[in-house]
């Protein structure tokens, strides 16, 4: 998926080890003015593809911990624009799941979404597979947009990564909510 993902490239400076990735990801943007909300992004299906014990080792610790629990992430979003408010992860069907809640002065520290001429508009490679969204999908040469009115306050939508869930390595039994 080429569409940047603010959870992922926050991961990558975080990590220097293996890599977690995810199935799909889902987008609800609640907007509040005109270009000012809160958007929550929520991660399917999230796995780790490193190949070593090590490696995995530091990716469940990187996401249980530093992501999860730990300011650093916090301050990351921070410098994009973004004031984190809650961020969780979650089992469904024996599936690791991840939630982060923010709020923004800009839309376009969402995936870069733009807002101009009456609409809201987002901008992905035509490879980039968006399953759902409550705005219209226009192709344009290389590219497709999805684009909202104005005058909607939710924008959603929700995308399939282009990773092979083959082969990767579970998280969910490693994980321990703060439920139990």
């Amino acid at each position: 998926m080429k569409v940047r993902l603010f959870f992922v490239l926050s991961f990558a400076a975080l990590t220097l080890s293996g890599c977690l990735v995810y199935q799909k990801v889902s987008y609800e943007i609640f907007i509040d003015g005109e270009k000012s909300g809160e958007a929550k992004v929520t991660f399917y299906d999230l796995k780790s593809d490193a190949l070593g014990n090590k490696e995995f080792n530091e990716d469940k610790e990187n996401l249980f911990n530093k992501l999860l629990r730990s300011d650093e992430f916090i301050f990351s979003q921070k410098d994009e624009e973004k004031e984190v408010t809650n961020r969780r992860l979650f089992v469904e069907d024996k599936k690791l799941n991840g939630e982060v809640n923010f709020k923004f002065k800009d839309i376009n520290v969402v995936e870069g979404i733009q807002q101009q001429d009456g609409y809201y508009f987002l901008t992905v490679e035509n490879e980039d597979s968006i399953i759902s969204t409550n705005g219209t999908v226009i192709p344009i040469n290389k590219f497709k947009r999805i684009i909202w009115e104005r005058n909607q306050k939710v924008l959603k939508f929700e995308m399939l990564t282009d990773v092979k869930l083959n082969d990767l390595r579970e998280l969910a039994p490693f994980y321990k909510s703060n439920d139990n």
